[in-house]
């Protein structure tokens, strides 16, 4: 049977042939690009060349993974001499935070760490910061925020309008504390507040062992409010003014690495596939549902004026 009697006898079927002609040499496409992204990015010859480390810190602070993962990789490569984490965050999920200061502290001890404060470096992003050796930023930078956050929905006058009801089983009474479907009662709310003034007094602690203040400096500002950077130096929070240069080449000097006043080579993690090889992997997906449940109740070290 010819293509042009396929197509008129059985025209769903000679479709569907054209479609999985495309898929075939769609994928294989793909699957080139593929092989080709996932390859180890190579050196070279500059592999041996000294040079400062940047590791970015961007966004809503959900997961620590990658950022602990480069982190790591960054204290054993012997071509990074010290590190710049560049911090351009609201702050994040109150775990994740933490995690990422730790990790910072860390490496600090083995090899110097700079944090570079951009356009907004607040709440979680300052938290992380907290673990380098230096924290530099513009005189118009929007830090501070040290404070912990929680919120739920009541949408319960909602339900009612609209007729809806569930039915809840559960091992104790403050088992669905935050359910959408009622108010919190003072019992949850008495609880809550404990767990909110514990997890702050974490950030506190952290607060006052890295700046080298007092409690009672420390606390009078630690009631979410926000600090320009010129302010923020006033008030000991940070080191000194300067961009994403000056960071990299207070590092060089931190990590004995002589430029001659030059800017030093930069050197980024791994190049990771394209976005839309991501979103095929489960990476891009991933990124994707992060920021949802970014939005569901939890403990969050977060400067937002949405949330």
């Amino acid at each position: 049977m010819t293509q042009l009697g396929l197509r008129r006898r059985h025209p769903v079927l000679f479709g569907l042939l054209i479609l999985a002609g495309i898929f075939l040499l769609f994928w294989g496409g793909v699957r080139v690009l593929v092989s080709s992204a996932s390859r180890p990015e190579k050196r070279g010859i500059f592999s041996l060349q000294k040079g400062i480390g940047v590791i970015e810190l961007t966004g809503v602070l959900v997961s620590s993974e990658e950022i602990l993962q480069n982190l790591t990789e960054f204290r054993q490569d012997d071509a990074v001499q010290a590190i710049v984490l560049r911090i351009d965050s609201p702050g994040g999920a109150v775990g994740a935070s933490q995690e990422v200061y730790t990790e910072v502290q860390r490496t600090n001890k083995i090899k110097p760490v700079v944090a570079s404060l951009g356009s907004v470096a607040a709440s979680g992003g300052y938290y992380a910061a907290l673990g380098a050796e230096r924290i530099i930023a513009s005189p118009g930078t929007i830090t501070g925020s040290i404070g912990v956050i929680i919120k739920f929905m009541n949408l319960s006058a909602l339900f009612d309008k609209i007729g809806f009801h569930s039915e809840v089983v559960k091992s104790g009474k403050l088992k669905d504390m935050g359910s959408p479907e009622r108010p919190i009662t003072e019992e949850e709310r008495a609880l809550l507040q404990g767990l909110i003034d514990n997890v702050h007094s974490q950030f506190v602690d952290a607060v006052v062992a890295s700046r080298h203040l007092t409690a009672d400096i420390v606390r009078p500002m630690a009631d979410g409010r926000i600090f320009s950077g010129e302010q923020a130096k006033e008030k000991g929070l940070i080191d000194d003014f300067g961009n994403f240069t000056d960071a990299v080449m207070l590092a060089a000097e931190l990590g004995g690495l002589d430029t001659g006043n030059t800017m030093p080579r930069l050197i980024y993690p791994a190049k990771k596939d394209f976005p839309f090889l991501e979103l095929l992997r489960g990476e891009g997906s991933d990124a994707i549902w992060n920021h949802f449940i970014s939005r569901f109740p939890g403990l969050f070290y977060e400067w937002s004026l949405s949330r």
